[in-house]
């Protein structure tokens, strides 16, 4: 691919950059449609949130706060976190990129895992930087790998804890030696995306690493859990230093004012919380224990989302069976873009779609 000649050229690194496709949503499909590719909830916002959301809608004329203070004062207070050291953007998208925009120059480089989230090497490349991806063993991130890849010229470390779309997980001290084997001027950026989710004890969401370090950074997002993907509304907890930074090259007004209050009311709904956590811990281990039953390979997740594996084998591959879910309405995700070209991601949905998934699937394997 090439710009036209002569005319304006972009930076040489945004012409490898392959355009994010989100998870189908199945608009064209005639009848029922069960979303099951983007990992929302099943349960839909806080009806808290939705009051706030049409409040704000009243005043739509004025500028948002371009701090977005209460909404950080909402988290801090949720979390017990100093409020200054939080950074609010257009999801956590929009966080990783900003962390790459301010702190890579052109050639230096950005280290993830094999199969992590899409937006590190986008973000990277966006930025000028050059990524580099580390094997995984057992589809899981591999803190000596990942260190294997630091040179003098890495800046950044992203590591997707629990991962998306594998589901895994490293638990806190894995994260810990990987920190310990990084140097004062590389930022280990933990994506906290999925971390209500975990019921492991072993596990963290970086908070506490964060707190004690001047090279860590967690992101998290309000697109999941607390059901409103629709506002992009994301959240960093930054060393003093690191939000400073960040809060310099954001917009003034990324975050819009219904999305700062409907995130203020949302933090707040733990009930809705644990709603989800509880329905999670239901239909995960049901679904993998009925997917696993019928010759299908589930990668253990302690997300609200599974990644299955296809046999490598004529009819029976991946992109087969999403024909065969998308004629029934059911739209699952494919991860050709992360290097596993044999499997599919799917959320965990409601009671319904959960056992249409398992009987069509049931059916499509001929294990019925």
């Amino acid at each position: 691919m090439s710009t036209q000649s002569g005319g304006p050229q972009p930076r040489r690194t945004i012409l490898d950059i392959k355009a994010y496709v989100p998870g189908s949503s199945g608009h064209a499909h005639e009848g029922k449609v069960y979303k099951l590719s983007s990992n929302e909830t099943p349960l839909g916002p806080s009806p808290k949130a939705v009051e706030a959301y049409k409040a704000a809608a009243e005043h739509l004329d004025l500028y948002p706060d371009g701090s977005a203070g209460a909404l950080r004062e909402a988290i801090g207070a949720k979390y017990g976190l100093d409020p200054s050291r939080i950074v609010c953007g257009a999801g956590s998208d929009e966080l990783i990129g900003l962390l790459c925009t301010a702190y890579l120059a052109p050639g230096d480089e950005v280290v993830y895992s094999q199969h992590g989230f899409l937006m590190y090497k986008l973000a990277t490349l966006a930025a000028g930087g050059t990524p580099i991806a580390a094997p995984e063993t057992d589809l899981t991130a591999d803190v000596d790998a990942l260190l294997a890849k630091v040179t003098d010229r890495t800046r950044i470390v992203f590591l997707a804890n629990p991962n998306n779309p594998t589901g895994t997980y490293l638990p806190y001290d894995q994260v810990l030696r990987l920190h310990a084997g990084l140097s004062s001027n590389v930022i280990l950026v933990i994506d906290a995306a999925y971390a209500e989710y975990v019921r492991r004890n072993d596990y963290s969401s970086g908070i506490e690493l964060v707190a004690n370090s001047k090279n860590v950074v967690m992101t998290r997002t309000f697109s999941k859990i607390h059901g409103l993907a629709a506002l992009r509304i994301g959240w960093a907890y930054c060393p003093e230093a690191v939000a400073d930074i960040l809060n310099r090259v954001r917009g003034p007004f990324n975050v819009n004012a219904p999305a700062i209050m409907a995130g203020v009311a949302a933090i707040g709904d733990d009930a809705l919380v644990d709603r989800a956590i509880a329905h999670n811990e239901t239909w995960l281990p049901w679904l993998s224990a009925e997917l696993t039953a019928i010759g299908l390979q589930v990668t253990p997740s302690v997300g609200n989302f599974i990644l299955i594996g296809f046999p490598d084998a004529d009819g029976k591959r991946a992109a087969d069976a999403d024909v065969h879910l998308q004629r029934r309405g059911v739209y699952l995700r494919r991860v050709e873009a992360y290097g596993l070209p044999n499997c599919l991601r799917m959320t965990i949905g409601g009671k319904e779609v959960n056992r249409l998934v398992v009987d069509s699937l049931t059916e499509f394997m001929g294990a019925g």
